[in-house]
């Protein structure tokens, strides 16, 4: 499936993905789980994020985040407090920032809180999401709050595209624990 546009898309999306993902973790071995990852003689894995996660609390710490920032814009906005996606000091230039700081704040957090805590952000979005019309979340200029884009395309971001992300990198990890 591509991208989600419609609510149902959505909701089936990232409902699948999520449990896609907890399928991947849940097959881990005991050496995955303990092998930190390291990704640095991949020429091709260039990105920040590549080099900031260590384990899997750290991936399942950032869904986590991402998802409170869904939920704090979304909730914020509709009770009229204008607030943009991405919290100050960040922005869309700086929120690779921002991600090192959602690290930071969770390196004393468990890996089975963080499975919990992530398990419980995830139902919290699907909730949100429901609440909303195929209309409201996937036609422009329903909230000007939301600019040029949809609603529904940031729950994709914050679920379906974000659990295929963190499955990418566990299975590329995986790989690595097999290479060893």
């Amino acid at each position: 499936m591509g991208r989600a546009t419609t609510k149902s898309d959505l909701l089936t999306a990232a409902t699948g993905n999520f449990k896609k993902l907890n399928m991947l973790i849940s097959g881990l071995t005991e050496e995955e789980l303990s092998t930190p990852f390291d990704f640095t003689a991949d020429i091709k894995k260039k990105e920040a994020h590549w080099g900031r996660d260590k384990n899997l609390r750290d991936i399942l710490i950032h869904l986590y985040e991402w998802h409170q920032l869904l939920l704090n814009w979304v909730k914020s906005n509709k009770n009229g407090e204008d607030k943009p996606f991405i919290p100050e000091p960040y922005n869309w230039k700086t929120y690779g920032i921002m991600n090192v700081e959602f690290w930071k704040k969770h390196q004393d957090t468990s890996l089975d809180d963080a499975r919990i805590m992530l398990k419980n952000s995830h139902a919290e979005v699907m909730k949100l999401a429901e609440t909303f019309s195929n209309e409201e979340l996937f036609s422009k200029d329903i909230y000007k709050w939301v600019g040029g884009s949809t609603l529904g395309s940031y729950f994709v971001s914050a679920t379906a595209s974000h659990y295929d992300w963190a499955m990418k990198k566990l299975k590329a990890h995986k790989k690595r624990c097999l290479d060893l």
